[in-house]
């Protein structure tokens, strides 16, 4: 449980650096993501988290957080699951289907 843990708080470090670099680089004047794009990702990702071994789709995961199941509103967590799986989090398990990296 100690490793596990270690690699996440190592990774939030450097997540933490990767934003103030970014937050440098952007031009003054711009405004950055509003935070509700922060708090969708945190939903989608304490959802995984909660499930490890279970694989969601973007709708099953919208009905499991009790969020709107608009086709655009579902179309943007796709978008936010496949980022998410580029970036090592996630897993895809077939066509659509997402699953927490072990």
């Amino acid at each position: 449980m100690t490793a596990p843990l270690a690699e996440t708080e190592a990774r939030l470090a450097d997540l933490a650096t990767t934003r103030k670099i970014i937050a440098e680089r952007i031009p003054p004047g711009t405004e950055p993501d509003p935070p509700e794009t922060n708090a969708a990702y945190q939903a989608i990702v304490n959802a995984f988290n909660q499930h490890p071994g279970q694989a969601f789709q973007a709708r099953e995961l919208h009905e499991l957080l009790g969020m709107p199941t608009d086709e655009a509103t579902v179309n943007v967590t796709r978008s936010r699951l496949g980022r998410l799986a580029r970036q090592g989090f996630l897993t895809q398990r077939g066509r659509g289907r997402y699953q927490k990296r072990t």
